[in-house]
């Protein structure tokens, strides 16, 4: 990692300053941090991850990889808030996610389940845009 771009790494929950500069830096630049930053969304009350989620949304598909190595861990409760925070924003990364999402729709582990991933895998399914987009009425 570069040890310029690992001093702009937030040092604590609460430390958004650093978060904000983060999102300023913009991607590509951050890319080599990129695993790191996704620590911080293992859960979504502390303050630098509200900071960094809608810039971590914001670059949709190059995070696919990254995204994949924590979908393939046992940690349930932080692949609840990707699934909702950074997957759910993307169509994009929907579609790359989606044999993950059937798996998780249809055979979910029991911890998977316990997180409500099963349902949070159903509900990205069945739309046809990303969340949070607002669909046309007529």
């Amino acid at each position: 990692m570069c040890s310029d771009l690992a001093a702009h790494l937030p040092r604590d929950k609460s430390d958004t300053e650093r978060a904000e500069a983060i999102g300023a830096l913009g991607f590509p630049a951050v890319e080599p941090i990129i695993p790191a930053l996704l620590e911080w969304m293992q859960d979504m009350n502390w303050p630098v991850a509200r900071v960094l989620q809608p810039f971590l949304a914001g670059i949709g598909t190059p995070l696919y990889p990254h995204l994949q190595r924590i979908m393939q861990t046992d940690d349930d409760v932080w692949k609840n808030w990707i699934l909702r925070f950074i997957i759910a924003q993307s169509a994009e990364l929907q579609a790359m996610f989606r044999t993950d999402l059937e798996r998780l729709a249809t055979h979910p582990t029991a911890g998977e389940q316990a997180e409500g991933l099963d349902v949070i895998a159903k509900e990205l399914l069945s739309q046809r845009s990303p969340a949070g987009a607002k669909r046309n009425p007529g």
